[in-house]
C-alpha cells in the first residue's frame, strides 16, 4: 500500500496544526458559524442531531491493520466505542466533541491517515473495487491510479470550491463492483486493440435527488492522458456547473442539460489546449507507484493442507460461511474473506473498538496485515491462504463478525437514517431491525439467493436505494415517517436505477411489505433465477399488484400517488 512521503507527512501536520487554531477561534467566538463552516467542512466535520460527525478517510478502501488499531484508538477515546464504514470505503465518527477534533486529526496524522476532502464541494475520496489487485476477472490493478488521482486531486487549488461534491471511482476487472456508473466521473480499465491500457471514461452519474446513469464521452482515453483529462472534465464543470441553486450543481445536471455528446466535446477542446502539458503520465511515475501496490509474498503451496476439505464436510456452519462471505481470488491457494458487519441488532456497517483491534489481530496473522473496506459496508481480508480459513472463522465468529449473509437480504445497505442526520426525513437503523428480525432464519435467506437491499433516510441517497435490487427511501408524512420503495436497480454492469413500486408505506409495515415483495418472487422465479432477473423478466405490476390491496389502496390512489412521486 501508499506510504507517505515528507511532503505528504507535512501537509497533512500542517492541516492539523491550522484546523488546531481555527477550532481555537471558533469555540473563543472570533469567528462565526458561517464563517467556521467551511473551515470544519475541508476537514470531514459535519454537524448532525446529537454531535459533531467526523468522516475520515480511506483512499481506495485500503487499511493497514497499524492504520486500524488507530481507528480503533480514536472510538474508545473520542467517540462512544465504535466507528461507522459508509458505502465510499470511509469510516465515520459520531459523537466526538468539537474541542478534541484537532487531537483525532493529530492522532491520525500519526499512521498517514486524515480527513481532507471527506466533505465540502472538492474531489472526494477517489473509490475503487474492494477485490482490487485479487480478482480473478481483473485486468489491471485500479488501486495504482487511484493513487495518482488522490496525489492529483489533494489540495488541488482549482478544485477546491467546485460547484458541488465530486466523486469519483475507478474499476479495473470485468465486473464493475465499484458502481463507476453513478459517480461523476467513472474510470473503468481497458486495453485496445493494440493491448494498450487506458480508460473508458463516463461522466455525469449519480444518485441523490436526480438518479441518473453516467455517460461515456471516451471509448478509450491513453493512460499517459488520465491526470488532463479528468482536469479538463473538472475545468468545464467548474466553469459551466450551476451555483445557483445547491440541488441543481452537480455535473449530472450539467451534462444532461447540454446532452453528453456536446458535454463531451466541450472537454475535447479543454483537452486540446492542456494535454501536453506537465500533466502527463510517463512510464516511470506510473511504475513508481505501482511498486507501491505490489503482490505480497505468496506461497506457492498454499492450500497443500488437505484439511479444508474435511472441515467443509464435518462442520455445516463453516461450509455455510465458506459458500457465503469467501470468494476467490487470483492465486491459487488463497481465498478473499469477508468480514461481515451485518450482525442482528446492529447497525450495518457500525463496528466496535474491540472489533476492530481483533480484525487488526486477524489482518496480522492471516492477510499480510491489510484490510479493505467495502462499498456494501462490510470489512475483507484479502490473500487468506485457503489452509487458514478454519481458524479465520472461528475467530470472526468469537467477535460476531462472520455472519454468513454476505450477498443476502440480511446485507442490507443503510445510511444512519434520522437516528443521527440532520438531513434525514425518517429513521434507518430501526427499518433495518425490522427487516431482520422479520426474516432471521437463514435457510430462509438463502433460498431466496441474491438480493441487493438498499436504504437512504431521504433523498440524498447515501444508502444507495436508486440501485438496490430493493430500495428503500424514509420519507415525511405530515411529520411521520413513511417509506418508498422502488424494485429492480443495480451498480453493476448492467446500472439501471429501480422503479418506483406505488405510494410509500407505514413504518409499521415495511417488512410486511418486503415479505409480499418476496412471495411473488418465490412464486414467480424460474429455475435459480436471481430476484433482480425474475423482475426484469414479469415487470413491476404482479409485485404491485400483490402489496397494494393488502395495505388498503384503490387502484385510483395508487395511480395518482405513484404520479405524484
Amino acid at each position: 500500500m501508499y506510504q507517505y512521503d515528507q511532503y505528504d507527512q507535512t501537509l497533512v501536520d500542517e492541516r492539523v496544526a491550522q484546523f488546531r487554531g481555527q477550532v481555537r477561534r471558533y469555540l473563543a467566538g472570533e469567528l462565526s458559524d458561517d464563517e467556521f463552516r467551511p473551515l470544519r467542512l475541508m476537514n470531514g466535520l459535519y454537524l448532525q442531531r446529537h454531535a459533531p460527525m467526523l468522516r475520515v478517510a480511506i483512499p481506495y478502501g485500503l487499511l493497514s491493520s497499524r492504520q486500524l488499531r488507530m481507528l480503533a484508538h480514536i472510538a474508545r477515546r473520542y467517540d462512544k466505542d465504535y466507528g461507522h464504514f459508509t458505502t465510499r470505503q470511509n469510516i465515520q465518527y459520531n459523537w466526538p466533541k468539537l474541542e478534541e477534533t484537532p487531537d483525532i486529526l493529530a492522532d491520525l496524522a500519526t499512521v498517514e491517515m486524515h480527513a481532507i476532502q471527506t466533505s465540502g464541494n472538492c474531489i472526494r475520496n477517489v473509490t475503487a473495487d474492494h477485490l482490487a489487485g485479487v480478482a480473478k476477472d481483473e485486468l489491471e490493478d485500479p488501486r495504482l491510479y487511484c493513487e495518482i488521482i488522490r496525489q492529483w486531486s489533494t489540495f488541488h487549488p482549482e478544485f477546491s470550491y467546485l460547484p458541488r461534491k465530486f466523486k469519483i471511482a475507478v474499476t479495473g476487472a470485468i465486473h464493475d463492483r465499484a458502481a463507476a456508473q453513478v459517480h461523476d466521473i467513472g474510470l473503468n480499465l481497458i486495453r485496445n486493440q493494440q493491448g494498450e491500457i487506458g480508460f473508458r471514461v463516463l461522466v455525469g452519474g449519480g444518485l441523490g435527488r436526480t438518479p441518473i446513469i453516467g455517460h461515456v464521452i471516451r471509448e478509450f482515453l491513453p493512460e499517459r492522458d488520465l491526470l488532463s483529462y479528468l482536469e479538463a472534465i473538472l475545468r468545464v464543470y467548474n466553469q459551466y456547473g450551476r451555483r445557483d441553486n445547491i440541488y441543481k450543481a452537480r455535473i449530472k445536471i450539467l451534462v444532461k442539460a447540454l446532452g453528453p455528446a456536446k458535454f463531451g466535446a466541450q472537454v475535447e477542446a479543454e483537452w486540446e489546449q492542456i494535454k501536453n502539458s506537465g500533466l502527463v503520465l510517463d512510464a516511470d511515475e506510473i511504475e513508481r507507484v505501482r511498486c507501491y501496490f505490489a503482490p505480497p509474498p505468496y506461497e506457492s503451496e498454499a492450500d497443500r493442507d488437505l484439511s479444508f476439505g474435511q472441515w467443509l464436510k464435518g462442520d455445516k456452519a463453516f461450509a455455510a460461511w465458506v459458500r457465503h462471505n469467501v470468494a476467490d481470488h487470483k492465486i491459487e491457494g488463497y481465498r478473499n474473506v469477508f468480514v461481515a458487519l451485518k450482525y442482528p441488532g446492529v447497525p450495518p456497517g457500525d463496528i466496535s473498538a474491540d472489533q476492530m483491534d481483533a480484525v487488526a489481530d486477524l489482518a496480522d496473522r492471516y492477510s499480510f496485515s491489510q484490510i479493505r473496506a467495502t462499498h456494501h459496508q462490510n470489512l475483507l481480508l484479502a490473500d487468506v491462504r485457503q489452509a487458514d480459513l478454519y481458524p479465520l472463522w472461528h475467530a470472526l465468529t468469537a467477535q460476531k463478525l462472520a455472519a454468513p449473509v454476505i450477498g443476502t437480504l440480511a446485507d442490507m445497505i443503510c445510511c444512519p437514517g434520522l437516528d443521527f442526520c440532520s438531513l434525514a426525513n425518517a429513521s434507518s437503523i430501526g427499518i433495518a431491525q425490522q427487516i431482520n428480525e422479520k426474516f432471521d432464519r437463514l435457510d430462509y435467506l438463502y433460498d431466496l439467493g441474491e438480493i441487493r437491499l438498499n436504504m437512504s433516510g431521504c433523498m440524498n441517497a447515501c444508502g444507495h436505494h436508486h440501485v438496490g435490487h430493493i430500495g428503500i427511501l424514509g420519507v415525511d408524512k405530515k411529520g411521520e415517517e413513511w417509506y418508498q420503495i422502488s424494485l429492480g436497480g443495480s451498480s453493476e454492469n448492467d446500472a439501471t436505477l429501480g422503479d418506483i413500486l406505488g405510494p410509500s408505506v407505514p413504518k409499521t409495515e415495511v417488512a410486511n411489505t418486503l415479505e409480499r415483495i418476496l412471495r411473488v418472487y418465490v412464486e414467480r422465479r424460474e429455475d435459480d433465477e436471481r430476484f433482480l432477473d425474475t423482475f426484469r423478466r414479469i415487470g413491476l405490476e404482479p409485485f404491485r399488484a400483490r402489496v397494494y390491496p393488502a395495505v388498503g389502496t384503490s387502484p385510483a390512489v395508487l395511480e395518482l400517488e405513484a404520479d405524484a412521486a
